[in-house]
């Protein structure tokens, strides 16, 4: 697939590779996100799924919080895979009374969702890079998205990289973390 909804899906298959090797008992670890463990950072990913399952409806409500779930791997795998047989229903998306594109929505959470994804790999010790494709692409879009002003809300500040790096190592670095090494295990 290419264009937005491409990369959304490719985010979402990487992410649930990563999410399908949590168990409970991994749930206090923490992640690359310093004010998060993984229950926190899972919880976050499961408010974009809610977020996306709202923009294929052409509107995303303001929320004050989303609710809390007991088991959020299980959670995630379940609402990530009805998602990905979901198709948008519409073309514009309105946040806020803001009207944004369903490309634009897709592309955000395209980011949100595999970045996070590789932040849950590392926190559970499987180190698995984002595949190489879809990292490039998102690279890609990134300066489309974030930007001096909206860095510091997303994001942390970009982190240097080794050259060579892969794409996955500049894509995380761009976002804030640190690139591990691939071979590292728990």
């Amino acid at each position: 697939m290419t264009g937005a909804s491409g990369l959304l899906d490719d985010a979402i298959e990487y992410a649930l590779g990563a999410v399908r090797a949590v168990s409970p008992r991994l749930l206090t670890s923490p992640t690359p996100c310093s004010d998060w463990d993984l229950r926190a950072l899972l919880q976050h990913l499961n408010e974009a799924l809610d977020v996306l399952a709202e923009a294929s409806g052409g509107r995303i409500k303001p929320h004050s919080g989303r609710d809390r779930v007991q088991d959020p791997a299980a959670s995630f795998l379940l609402r990530a895979t009805a998602l990905r047989q979901q198709r948008w229903r519409s073309r514009a998306v309105t946040i806020a009374d803001r009207p944004l594109t369903a490309a634009t929505v897709a592309t955000v959470l395209a980011v949100e969702i595999a970045v996070h994804g590789w932040d849950v790999s590392q926190a559970s010790g499987q180190a698995r890079p984002i595949p190489p494709a879809l990292a490039i692409g998102l690279f890609a879009v990134c300066p489309l998205v974030i930007d001096n002003t909206t860095r510091h809300r997303l994001f942390a500040g970009a982190v240097e990289v080794s050259s060579p790096a892969s794409p996955s190592d500049v894509l995380v670095a761009f976002l804030g973390r640190t690139p591990r090494p691939t071979s590292r295990h728990r």
